[in-house]
C-alpha cells in the first residue's frame, strides 16, 4: 500500500566529519532531532497496467553501452524494452537485468530535462536485486553536467549496493577532487536480513549547508559544509536516476552463480521541499 506521508526518521548523528575516505557504519546511539518538515512537490507512484512503460513526461531513458561502460566498465547494454523495464500492474516499476547468449541487458531512467530540484528530501521505496556483480542504484547528478562534465557537476548516490553483499547499502558524494574510489562515502549494514527480502526507503535530505543520508528512519551519514574538505558543488538543481548495472568497477563482474533475470522493484519515487 502506498503512503503519502513522509517517514519522520529523526535520528541524526550529532556530527560526522566529512573527510575523504571516511566510513562510518549505521546510526549514532545518541541521536538528536532535526526540526524539518516538507511538502510533496513531485512523485511517481508507478500506477498503470502490467507491462506498460514509464511515464515519459517524468522519465527519459539512457540507452546503449555508453562510453567505457558508462564510465565504470559496466557490462550491460541499457534498453527501453518491457523485458528490462515495465510497470507490474501492482503499483511498482520493475527494472530487470537479463543475460542472453553471454550478453547482459538492463535499464536506466532519469528525469534529466524533465525535472530537477535544488534542496529538499529525495526518497524512493525499493526492493533491490542481488547476486555477484549486480549493482542497483538510486542517485542524482547536477543538471549542469553537459556544461561542466562529471565530476564537477556533482553526484549524490542516495543508494547503491553490491549484490554480493545484500545486507549493506552505500551513500556517497562524488565531486571535483573526491570522485570514484576517493568519493566521500558511508555504508549502512543491516543487523539481520537482506535488502533483497523487503522494501526499504532510501533518502537524502539536502539543504544549503548539509546532506543527510537515510535508510528508513535511520540516518547513517551527515555531511556539513562547515567541516567539508573539498569544493562544495551541491548548490544547484540535480536530476534523478534509477538503474541496475551489471559488472563494473564498483560491484565487480558476475560469477557463474549469479542468477538471471534479477530485478529491482520500485514502489515510488518522491521529492519534497522544505516548508
Amino acid at each position: 500500500m502506498k503512503q503519502l506521508n513522509i517517514y519522520r526518521h529523526i535520528q541524526v548523528l550529532p556530527f560526522i566529519l566529512a573527510v575523504f575516505g571516511l566510513t562510518q557504519c549505521n546510526k549514532d546511539p545518541n541521536p538528536t532531532l532535526p526540526d524539518r518538515s516538507y511538502d510533496l512537490v513531485w512523485s511517481d507512484e508507478f500506477n498503470g497496467n502490467a507491462g506498460s512503460s514509464v511515464d515519459t513526461s517524468k522519465w527519459t531513458y539512457d540507452l546503449g553501452t555508453g562510453t567505457n561502460g558508462w564510465g565504470n566498465n559496466e557490462l550491460q547494454s541499457y534498453t527501453d524494452k518491457p523485458e528490462n523495464i515495465a510497470l507490474d500492474g501492482e503499483g511498482n516499476l520493475v527494472i530487470t537485468a537479463l543475460k542472453k547468449s553471454g550478453n547482459y541487458t538492463s535499464a536506466r531512467i532519469k528525469t534529466e530535462g524533465l525535472f530537477s530540484q535544488k534542496y529538499g528530501r529525495f526518497e524512493a521505496r525499493i526492493k533491490t536485486p542481488g547476486g555477484q556483480g549486480i549493482w542497483p542504484a538510486f542517485w542524482m547528478l547536477g543538471e549542469n553536467i553537459n556544461t561542466v562534465e562529471w565530476p564537477q557537476c556533482g553526484e549524490i548516490d542516495i543508494m547503491e549496493q553490491k549484490g554480493q553483499y545484500p545486507f549493506v547499502t552505500y551513500g556517497s558524494l562524488h565531486g571535483p577532487g573526491y570522485s570514484g574510489r576517493y568519493a566521500i562515502t558511508n555504508s549502512y549494514r543491516l543487523e539481520t536480513g537482506s535488502f533483497q527480502d523487503e522494501f526499504y526507503v532510501y533518502a537524502v535530505e539536502w539543504g544549503e549547508e548539509y546532506i543527510d543520508f537515510y535508510v528508513n528512519d535511520n540516518l547513517y551519514k551527515s555531511i556539513r559544509t562547515s567541516s567539508f574538505r573539498g569544493e562544495w558543488v551541491y548548490n544547484q538543481p540535480f536530476f534523478l536516476i534509477l538503474n541496475v548495472a551489471v559488472g563494473g568497477s564498483f560491484a565487480g563482474s558476475p560469477s557463474d552463480n549469479t542468477n538471471f533475470p534479477t530485478s529491482m522493484v520500485v514502489d515510488y519515487v518522491r521529492v519534497y521541499k522544505e516548508k
